[in-house]
């Protein structure tokens, strides 16, 4: 055998056992693939032959009983703390009429009117505040679960939460408060899609309304939910999450704790030391076409809202709610500026005609609500984040874009100043 055939043979080898190998290789993607192929029919709505479960949908049951007109008289049957600290606690509100209550959708908020002494001035006023519902629908009363807002650590000097501690500390079973029907666009659509729940801090409330509204069903979507919290103090309801990821197969709890506690075990109390974030969910998610709700304060949210985004979630698929006044972020609706510095866009006078003041708009002010105060008009306001209705207003003249959906649906002709800005001169009837 000459030399030229012994390479020839050597290299033939070669080439055999790389098409061999190859073949294998690309045999086995081929697998993975049908394996994800299949797991993406299985979920997907369109191919999924299991049948949707509607049982707290609104549309099933009588419409004459669905919403209440105004304020409504309920009474607190109960207080129960959730957590360690007690610094969240649970009301439960029972009609004082003992008619129905409406079925809401998992995840809406109830509107409270609140007769509280300011404790600056001493003077008695009325304060309005949305809270969400933290049980699920078609029970005998409602439940929402308020946490008390204190100062922030090193700033004792700023005012607490005047709401939330008046909840706290004033309301008492027995007492009767005046509620406004459920409401909100942040809720649980009803699919055979599964899930993803991601809440920060007191974020958790939503949440809980749409864990307890599905694992009370048939229906067997599968659901995730990430909990951050500091450690097992701040943790709420942790022994009711737990019993229901033990009792479901389809629901998975994953706790992240940001500060642990000598006296929490990872792997039992939390499964991660951190916040939620993308690489987490990336890490721990398996490939599928989940739905994302997020609940929680304003850092959360102006990370994960847009990582999920560059991540490739469809944008339809991404539904999100911040809580507090300060959780609304609204850089990203400001107009661009050109060179210079200055705002690429036409002068616009903004007039309270109740007021008699014309003042040109500011386009630094986040929302009509802040210019307003800013310049000393005098107006009722709530939530700050068009979700009760409180800054309701007449436009005589102009127009508004909103910075985010409102939860409360304004009356024709009218705007929330809290989630509005003017889209050109604007006379407003205050």
């Amino acid at each position: 055998m000459t030399s030229f055939e012994l390479i020839s043979y050597i290299f033939a080898a070669a080439f055999f056992q790389l098409s061999v190998f190859g073949t294998l290789a690309f045999y086995r993607h081929w697998q993975v693939y049908q394996t994800m192929k299949s797991n993406l029919s299985e979920f997907a709505p369109e191919l999924s032959c299991e049948p949707i479960v509607e049982d707290y949908s609104p549309d099933i049951i009588d419409e004459k009983q669905s919403v209440w007109t105004g304020l409504r008289k309920f009474r607190i049957d109960k207080k129960v703390f959730e957590d360690e600290s007690q610094s969240i606690c649970s009301f439960y509100l029972v009609p004082v009429d003992a008619q129905p209550l409406p079925i809401f959708k998992p995840g809406q908020f109830l509107t409270f009117e609140l007769a509280v002494t300011d404790p600056v001035s001493k003077e008695g006023k009325k304060v309005i505040r949305c809270y969400s519902l933290s049980d699920r629908p078609g029970l005998d009363h409602y439940r929402v679960s308020i946490k008390r807002v204190l100062p922030p650590a090193g700033s004792q000097n700023l005012p607490t939460g005047l709401a939330s501690n008046f909840f706290h500390d004033n309301v008492q079973q027995g007492e009767v408060l005046d509620v406004r029907s459920p409401n909100g666009h942040f809720f649980m659509e009803a699919s055979n899609r599964p899930v993803v729940l991601i809440a920060g801090g007191i974020g958790i409330t939503p949440m809980l309304s749409m864990l307890n509204t599905y694992l009370d069903t048939k229906n067997l979507r599968e659901i995730w939910l990430f909990y951050g919290v500091r450690n097992s103090t701040d943790q709420a309801m942790k022994m009711h999450l737990e019993a229901l990821a033990k009792e479901h197969s389809n629901f998975r709890l994953y706790i992240c704790y940001s500060k642990p506690q000598q006296k929490d075990n990872l792997g039992i109390d939390y499964q991660h030391k951190g916040r939620v974030d993308i690489s987490l969910l990336r890490l721990t998610l398996p490939l599928k076409p989940f739905q994302f709700y997020i609940c929680g304060p304003r850092p959360m949210m102006e990370t994960i809202v847009p990582a999920l985004d560059e991540w490739g979630v469809p944008k339809e698929n991404i539904h999100f709610e911040a809580f507090g006044p300060a959780s609304l972020s609204k850089s990203a609706f400001k107009k661009p500026l050109k060179e210079g510095g200055k705002i690429d866009s036409p002068p616009v006078t903004v007039t309270f005609s109740g007021s008699g003041k014309s003042i040109p708009w500011d386009e630094n002010s986040n929302s009509l609500l802040d210019f307003a105060e800013e310049n000393d008009i005098d107006v009722e306001s709530g939530c700050r984040a068009g979700g009760c209705g409180a800054c309701q207003t007449t436009i005589e003249q102009g127009e508004v874009e909103y910075i985010q959906a409102p939860d409360f649906d304004p009356d024709p002709g009218c705007c929330l100043l809290c989630v509005s800005r003017p889209t050109r001169d604007l006379v407003l009837k205050i």
